[in-house]
C-alpha cells in the first residue's frame, strides 16, 4: 500500500499509525441496483435466491452516497465492479461501464476517499457460469484477462486492486453447502448413503461425490486465477498494488488435544490451503472477518442479527494468523447485523480495538474498511439483514446515517480508541 509514512506509536495510547486508512465497504450487486444478466439474478428469476432489483440504487445515487461517507470522515472506500455489467458477451467490452466507474472514481477522488476496487465479488457473467465458470479448466486465464482490461482501464484512476473476494466462501456455498450458485451439494449424509448403496455404489458415488471433487477442482482454479491475474496486471500496470481479499474463520479449542487437532486442522483447510498457494502473488492481502468458533465451547455466547458470536475481538486472531505471510494487511471487511442499531457501536470498538493489538504485536495493518457502508442486499438472505453505517429504507430509498457511524467517526477523527 502507499502509505510509507506508518510508523509505530506509544503503545500507552491505543493511536493508529499515520496514514491509517478509515471506511467502509460495498459491492457492487448487493447494492447497485439493476444487474439482470449474471447468475444471482438468474438465480432470483429461478426463485432459488431472494430478488436483488434495485436494491439500493446505488448506481444513481453514487454521489449522494460518498457525501456521507465524507460527512462521517472516511478516507477510504472499498467498492468492486460489476463483471457482467463490464463483459457482458465473452470478450466483448462494454466502455459505458468502464465510464461508469471511472465516474465512481473521479467522485471519490473530489472527496480525497481512496478507493480499493474488488476485480469481482461474488457474481459471475451468465456467459460465464453457463459454459461451466469455475469448473473450466481455462477459467484462469479467463478471469485474467478480464482483470487485466478493468486495471488497464481504471488504473491511472485507482492504485490498489484486489482480484477477487471470499475464494472459498464461494466454493463452499457454492458446492459444498449448496445453497449459493451454481447449488451444488455435499454432505456427509451423502458419502453415508454410498457407502451402505450396495450394488448401486458406482452410480450413488458419481453423483454423490461429484460436487466434493467439482469443490476441490474450483478451489484450486480459483487459486490459480488469482495468480494468473496477478502476473497480467503487472504486465500492464507493474505499480498497481494487487491483492486477494481472503475471509478467515478464526478456528480455536479448549484444552482437549483432540479438539486443538480439529482446530488446527480447520484453520489449515479453510485459510492456510488457499493462503500457501497464493501469497508469493500477493503485495497486501486483506481480511475479511466475521466468525469465530471454539472447539469444545460451553460458553452461551451472545448473538449477531445472524446467529453468529458476537466476537469483534477475535479479529486480532484472524490478523496474526495472515500476518505470518509477511505482507501488509488492512482489514477488508468485518461488522455486524444489527437491526435496531443497539450493538454496532460496541462491535465496532472492540473490533478496532482487536486491530490495534494485533498492530502492537507485529501485525501490519495499513487500514479498516467496515461492513458495510450502507445496508444491502444480504445474499441468499435478501435485504433483511442490516449491516449498513447507513440505514436504507427500501421503498423511499431515503438513507439515514446510524449513532453507531458516529461512534466510528470519532475513532476516525482520534486516528485513535479509547
Amino acid at each position: 500500500m502507499d502509505n510509507n509514512k506508518i510508523t509505530k506509536r506509544d503503545t500507552s495510547k491505543k493511536k493508529f499509525p499515520d496514514g491509517f486508512y478509515w471506511g467502509a465497504a460495498t459491492a457492487s450487486y448487493q447494492v447497485e441496483g439493476g444487474i439482470d444478466n449474471c447468475d444471482w439474478a438468474e438465480a432470483a428469476r429461478a426463485e432459488r435466491v431472494p430478488v436483488c432489483d434495485r436494491a439500493c440504487d446505488h448506481r444513481h445515487r453514487y454521489e449522494e452516497d460518498f457525501d456521507l461517507a465524507s460527512e462521517l470522515g472516511h478516507n477510504a472506500h472499498r467498492f468492486s465492479v460489476e463483471w457482467a455489467s463490464i463483459e457482458p458477451e465473452e470478450g466483448k467490452w462494454n466502455m459505458d461501464e468502464i465510464e461508469h466507474y471511472r465516474k465512481v472514481l473521479n467522485a471519490l477522488r473530489a472527496r480525497n476517499i481512496k478507493p480499493f476496487i474488488t476485480i469481482w465479488h461474488f457474481t459471475l457473467p451468465l456467459w460465464f457460469t453457463e459454459s461451466g465458470g469455475f469448473e473450466r479448466k481455462d477459467a484462469p486465464e479467463i478471469f485474467a484477462r478480464y482483470a487485466a482490461f478493468v486495471v488497464e482501464q481504471l488504473g491511472d484512476l485507482c492504485d490498489h486492486f484486489s482480484t477477487m473476494n471470499e475464494p472459498n466462501v464461494v466454493g463452499s456455498n457454492g458446492w459444498l453447502r449448496g445453497s449459493w450458485p451454481p447449488f451444488k451439494r455435499f454432505a456427509l449424509t451423502d458419502l453415508i448413503s454410498i457407502t451402505n448403496s450396495g450394488r448401486s455404489y458406482e452410480a450413488r458415488s458419481r453423483r454423490g461425490l461429484k460436487p466434493l471433487f467439482l469443490y476441490f477442482r474450483v478451489m484450486k482454479n480459483l487459486a490459480t486465477a488469482h495468480n494468473q491475474a496477478y502476473k497480467a496486471i503487472k504486465k500492464v500496470s507493474p505499480d498497481t498494488e494487487v491483492s486477494v481479499v481472503k475471509h478467515v474463520i478464526v478456528f480455536a479449542a479448549n484444552w482437549n488435544p483432540f479438539n486443538k487437532i480439529k482446530a488446527a486442522f480447520a484453520n489449515y483447510s479453510w485459510t492456510s490451503i488457499f493462503m500457501n498457494r497464493t501469497h508469493k502473488h500477493c503485495d497486501s492481502i486483506g481480511l475479511n472477518y466475521y466468525f469465530y468458533t471454539q472447539f469444545g465451547d460451553k460458553r452461551k455466547w451472545r448473538k449477531t442479527d445472524m446467529d453468529w458470536n458476537f466476537a469483534p475481538d477475535h479479529i486480532y486472531d484472524a490478523l496474526m494468523r495472515l500476518s505470518k505471510y509477511k505482507k501488509p494487511l488492512f482489514v477488508s471487511e468485518s461488522g455486524l447485523a444489527d437491526d435496531d442499531d443497539s450493538d454496532r457501536a460496541e462491535y465496532i470498538k472492540k473490533q478496532i480495538e482487536g486491530t490495534w493489538r494485533a498492530i502492537q504485536d507485529g501485525a501490519d495493518v495499513r487500514g479498516h474498511l467496515y461492513w458495510s457502508l450502507m445496508d444491502n442486499y444480504e445474499w441468499a438472505l435478501g435485504f433483511e439483514k442490516r449491516f449498513g453505517l447507513i440505514e436504507i429504507d427500501y421503498d423511499t430509498l431515503e438513507r439515514k446515517i446510524r449513532p453507531s457511524a458516529y461512534v466510528y467517526k470519532e475513532i476516525i477523527k482520534n486516528n485513535a480508541i479509547d
